[in-house]
């Protein structure tokens, strides 16, 4: 096929010929014949592998040999300057590409016009075989300085690396994290192709292995991330995150703007109780007020602690609508009554945790290209109830990771970090004032009791805004305390005409599905995998081989086949 020269650089020191020659061998194979294979051997003393090297005699081979290590910034810059393609992916000496790697990858271009191109990767052992496939979502602006989730395989457009000077010294580990960084601050251009194109090899030693056993990379990527908030003028500091190869992006507080916490309830004083006394006495952030709205209370104790939280917390004002329950309308009337710059929606069945949950919100709703910022919300058991919206999930919208342990990292470190989400929940929802007074608050007319959220931060998306959710921000959620089950058949009818409604509302979005949610995670549940009806087909195939067979061996390797095909590799 015609289409653009793609370089691949390879750095090289003192592997193993075997995965040496299984790395080249994988290019040779590619089913796309443009590419031109970039090595640089980083000083190796191995004799296996620098014998290998020198076997090499092909055209399409370009070889350089460092004389001393340097170092993997050094190597992989020396090789990049022999590269000729108009693009340039990365390969790992003990890694391989799928046979259409970059096939795939050349017809993204040609499609996309894309500066940068990534796509899934697996994980295998020594000996080939797959023991984790990393099935990742499109470009996540704060996904990435919380992770290096791109990772393998990388295409770059080679004219901007050659821009930003490839590869910085200082970085090893995270080399790549720190020049992705770079790149991205030239171009939007930024294409994920959904299909395992890169197979990274486990061998002991090596990052794929134990990332954690190499802090001098944890701390690499640390310093890359501290150096992109530098570049971009972005005040705040980045720590290590809970787990090794996250990252905690601390922005500061300009202003310190108040917040106004609207928490709409009926009656159940005890549950309003505890959810305002968590915040009064756990919050360190000063400036906010609470809008309590009552909505048809009638029980003597719950007029009577609102009447005594006024007198002793002039932070305390409370609202009463005698209409209907309408979460949307209940909402959008504590909004015209609030002062502060950022409005927050709080169910009253929540608790606060820790006390510096307010600034975890805030730092990302001050961001003027966000919309809303949601929070991580676990069940009384300490499992999660909310981690963001999935859009698609149960044919309209699910939380992800729900059910997980708390101290659980997610998928691929999900749970862990700062990113981006089609939605949060109501639950816990920060976003400007000025923004949900132009997009009209929640629509109450339409969706009055569910999926106004997820309406409302669809259309967030759809003017352009970033939603993000932020796993430092911990509450617990007491989930339909407030309002109730959806656990009768008016209220499933209801909730069915809502959740008609908001696919015709976003029928752009439905059909394209969730960016921040890989097409090959499952849609029936709401967690991470294959997709159950994937394994139907897999069911009868097993079935009409053993009919014909008989044979255990057979069923196994058609077994083997299924599982194969089921996962979209390149």
């Amino acid at each position: 096929m015609n289409g653009p020269l793609i370089s691949l650089v390879v750095p090289v020191h003192n592997v193993e010929r075997r995965w040496l020659k299984a790395a080249i061998n994988s290019v040779r194979r590619q089913t796309y014949p443009n590419w031109q294979l970039c090595i640089a051997d980083d000083g190796s003393c191995r004799q296996e592998t620098l014998n290998y090297l020198r076997e090499l005699q092909e055209e399409r081979i370009q070889i350089v040999f460092l004389n001393t290590s340097r170092g993997i910034a050094v190597a992989s810059n020396a090789a990049l300057d022999l590269a000729k393609g108009e693009f340039v992916g990365f390969l790992d000496h003990d890694d391989e590409l799928t046979p259409y790697a970059l096939q795939e990858v050349a017809q993204t271009i040609a499609e996309y016009k894309a500066d940068l191109i990534y796509s899934d990767e697996e994980y295998i052992k020594p000996d080939g075989r797959r023991y984790s496939v990393h099935f990742k979502p499109d470009y996540s602006p704060d996904l990435l300085l919380s992770i290096n989730y791109i990772c393998h395989l990388t295409v770059y457009r080679r004219s901007l690396l050659q821009k930003i000077g490839g590869f910085r010294e200082g970085y090893d580990g995270a080399q790549d994290h720190e020049m992705l960084l770079r790149f991205l601050e030239q171009t939007d251009r930024i294409v994920h192709i959904p299909k395992v194109l890169y197979r990274w090899r486990r061998i002991a030693g090596s990052t794929a292995d134990r990332f954690s056993h190499k802090h001098y990379a944890w701390e690499a990527g640390r310093k890359a991330v501290a150096a992109a908030l530098s570049r971009r003028s972005i005040a705040g500091d980045v720590t290590l995150g809970r787990r090794p190869g996250v990252y905690r992006v601390r922005r500061e507080i300009r202003n310190h703007p108040e917040i106004s916490i609207i928490i709409p309830f009926r009656d159940l004083p005890a549950v309003l109780e505890r959810c305002l006394d968590s915040i009064l006495n756990r919050t360190t952030y000063p400036h906010f007020e609470i809008i309590g709205v009552s909505n048809q209370s009638r029980e003597p104790a719950t007029l009577d602690l609102m009447a005594d939280y006024q007198r002793r917390d002039g932070r305390i004002r409370f609202l009463h609508d005698d209409q209907p329950f309408n979460f949307a309308a209940i909402n959008n009337f504590a909004a015209q009554h609030a002062k502060g710059a950022h409005l927050l929606l709080l169910n009253n069945d929540t608790e606060v945790i820790y006390p510096d949950w307010l600034q975890a919100l805030l730092e990302h709703s001050q961001r003027p290209e966000v919309g809303a910022v949601g929070a991580k919300l676990y069940y009384p058991n300490n499992t999660i109830q909310h981690a963001g919206v999935i859009l698609g999930i149960g044919g309209a919208a699910g939380h992800s990771h729900k059910g997980f342990d708390r101290n659980d990292p997610g998928y691929f470190n999900r749970l862990e970090a700062i990113q981006n989400v089609s939605a949060v929940t109501g639950a816990c929802l920060m976003v400007k004032k000025t923004l949900y007074q132009a997009l009209d608050g929640l629509d109450e007319e339409n969706l009055p009791i569910a999926l106004n959220d997820v309406d409302f931060c669809l259309r967030l998306r759809e003017w352009g805004y970033l939603n993000v959710f932020t796993p430092y921000c911990e509450l617990y959620h007491h989930e339909s305390r407030s309002r109730g089950l959806e656990n009768t058949p008016d209220k499933r009818a209801r909730f069915q005409q809502e959740t008609r409604y908001l696919r015709e509302r976003h029928a752009a979005l439905f059909a394209g599905g969730d960016p921040y949610y890989n097409p090959h995670l499952p849609l029936d549940r709401e967690t991470f995998g294959l997709r159950l009806r994937q394994l139907r087909p897999m069911a009868f195939a097993l079935r009409d081989e053993w009919q014909a067979h008989r044979s255990l061996t057979g069923v196994l390797t058609g077994l083997g086949r299924e599982l194969r095909r089921l996962i979209p590799f390149g």
